[in-house]
Formats: C-alpha cells, sequence, structure tokens
C-alpha cells in the first residue's frame, strides 16, 4: 500500500501558534502527520516566503507584489529561516511528548514547486523568474539541494521518516501561457512540459516519496506520468472530464491519488464521515475502480490549505479525513 494511501492535511493552517497546531496534527492524523505552515505570521511563512528558508545560496527579499529573487542574507530570508525553525522545534516537541520517535510513522514536509516559485519570484529587473531559463533552472536546483537538507534534518531530529510534498498551483497556468507579465508587452510564454517536468524530477529526487499538490485544474497529466512523481493530490471540486480520465491513467500506472474531499471552511452543516467517504467513492467508482483501490492508492484530504479555516474547523477537517481513510482501510466496500 502506497505512503501516501492514507490521510493528511495539504499543508497551511489557521492562526499564528506553531506549537497548538503541531499537537493537532500529530493527534488527529495517524496515518501521516505534516509539518504545517501558518502563512497568518506574514513575511517568510506563505508558501513563497517558506521557500526563502530553504534556497541553497539564493536569498528572497520582499516587493510589492511580492517577493524577489535576492543577494545576501535580507530579512526576509532570516525570517523565514526563523519562522521554518520554530515549526520544526513545535513538531518535535509534539513528536516526543506522543513517543512517536522511532516509530515509523512518517512525515510529510511541503515546499513550493520549482514552477510555482519561479512564476511568483521577481528577478531584479521585476520580470518574473519563469521567464529566463537560467534562473529557472538555478531555482530549481537551489530548492532541490535544500529539500534534500531539510527532509534529513527532520528525519533525523524526529527518527522517521520524511516524504515531499511540491505544491504547483501554478503549473497549469504555466504551462497554458496564462501567467502575465509586468506589462501587456511583456508576456510570459509557455513553459515548455517536458523542462518543467525535468524541473520536477529534479526536486523529487531530494526524496525517496513525493506528491505534487495543485487545487487547480488541468494538469499535465501525460507528463506527470512520465515523471518520477510517486502521488497526486487534488481538489475534487475543480476536477474536469480531462482530470479524471488522468487520474484514472495514473492510479492504473500504481500510483496514488489524494482526493480533497473535505472543505476548508466550516460548512453551515458539518458533513458526516458517511457523506466524506461517498465522495471519495464516485470518483473511483465513476472510473470504474474496485473498491480495493480505495485502501491501496487512494488518499484522503481536506480540499486545499487550511488557513482560512477557523481552528475549530480545521481539527476538524483533519480529523474526518483521518477517519475516512481509517474506514476504507477496514472496509473499502463500506460505502
Amino acid at each position: 500500500m502506497s505512503v501516501f494511501a492514507g490521510a493528511t492535511g495539504v499543508g497551511s493552517w489557521p492562526g499564528t501558534a506553531a506549537r497548538e497546531a503541531a499537537e493537532v496534527v500529530v493527534g488527529e492524523l495517524h496515518t501521516l502527520t505534516h509539518l504545517v505552515e501558518l502563512p497568518a505570521r506574514g513575511i517568510g511563512a506563505d508558501m513563497i516566503g517558506r521557500a526563502g528558508a530553504l534556497l541553497v545560496d539564493i536569498g528572497i527579499d520582499t516587493v510589492p507584489r511580492g517577493y524577489r529573487i535576492a543577494s545576501g542574507r535580507s530579512a526576509a530570508t532570516r525570517r523565514a529561516v526563523s519562522l521554518l525553525g520554530e515549526d520544526i522545534d513545535a513538531l518535535e516537541e509534539a513528536w516526543e511528548r506522543a513517543g512517536l520517535r522511532g516509530s515509523g510513522r512518517v512525515v510529510k514536509v511541503q515546499a513550493p514547486g520549482p514552477v510555482t516559485l519561479a512564476a511568483h519570484l521577481e528577478m531584479t529587473g521585476g520580470h518574473r523568474a519563469i521567464t529566463d531559463r537560467g534562473a529557472l533552472r538555478d531555482l530549481s536546483a537551489s530548492l532541490a539541494e535544500g529539500l534534500k537538507v531539510h527532509r534529513a534534518e527532520l528525519a533525523r531530529r524526529l527518527d522517521t521518516p520524511v516524504v515531499l510534498q511540491l505544491d504547483e498551483p501554478t503549473l497549469p497556468a504555466a504551462l497554458a501561457g496564462r501567467l502575465t507579465g509586468v506589462t501587456g508587452v511583456t508576456p510570459v510564454h509557455p513553459v515548455d512540459e517536458p523542462l518543467a517536468m525535468s524541473l520536477l524530477d529534479q526536486c523529487t529526487a531530494a526524496a525517496s516519496e513525493v506528491v505534487l499538490h495543485s487545487c487547480a485544474p488541468e494538469l499535465p497529466w501525460k507528463g506527470l506520468l512520465r515523471s518520477a512523481i510517486q502521488a497526486i493530490s487534488v481538489d475534487v471540486s475543480t476536477l474536469t472530464v480531462a482530470d479524471l480520465d488522468g487520474i484514472g491513467e495514473f492510479v492504473e500506472s500504481g500510483r496514488t491519488v489524494l482526493l480533497g474531499v473535505v472543505p476548508t471552511t466550516a460548512p453551515a452543516r458539518s458533513p458526516s464521515v458517511e457523506e466524506i467517504a461517498k465522495a471519495a467513492v464516485s470518483v473511483t467508482d465513476r472510473l470504474g475502480f474496485a473498491r480495493s483501490v480505495l485502501r491501496e492508492r487512494i488518499g484522503i484530504t481536506p480540499a486545499c490549505g487550511l488557513a482560512g479555516a477557523t481552528p475549530e474547523w480545521a481539527r476538524t477537517a483533519v480529523e474526518l479525513a483521518q477517519r475516512v481513510a481509517d474506514v476504507f482501510a477496514e472496509d473499502p466496500d463500506a460505502f
């Protein structure tokens, strides 16, 4: 059974309290605990800013539109390093209190994928780094090296296996040429799919098991099938017919799909375990898979990150995901 065929969170979490968040994910997610991200803390805590703590020999700084590549160790880079360290310390403390050191329970870390990172980092002149092939390759190499170090540190401190999630919400837009430039006369040309897949594979080499997460529809499924990515995490509410076909081929190739079926914010009425389970079952049934695939090749997650949820709903969301995954593990024919 795949390490991703269980329940996990996408990554982001509400609030600014790292220790409280770590206690919840360690307590509720027993199949795939994850290192939480708390973007409400501001600069250096969001998806792109957090990369400042991971990149090797490349710094970042803030600009009005977000972040840019910078030389030296800027205040934004120092803050990103400090916040990531705080998150790791919090997870280690919760891990120790739960008696999980050496338990073999797998932990997941998240980072922006190379395409999304380059799409959202500016170069000195204000253009997206993704418009410069050399900058794109340099960022990917730096990210891959940083992820290798980051993953090794966490595995050592927790004494447990650590897997990687690459967040690529911008990948479909970058491949389709839908990104905007600084001005109307400076378009952002589409990224070549083979190049994008090679950059993903470069980062994938930083871990033994890697899941690519994207809440955007129309993922490049053919390219991903040729890549080294072992799992894909999606929001089921965004899936097109092409995405469903892609999921079918991906699972048939022996890999795993994580289905985002739990609402990211509290609905008027909290859904039952049965309702969440049926949302996942409807996808696999539509694709004609045996129910056993729910236990072996399907993971359950919130639809996307939980940064916009209340702390109460964030806990409920991951609890629901875990309970559904537990039912599938015990009896995939239950629904």
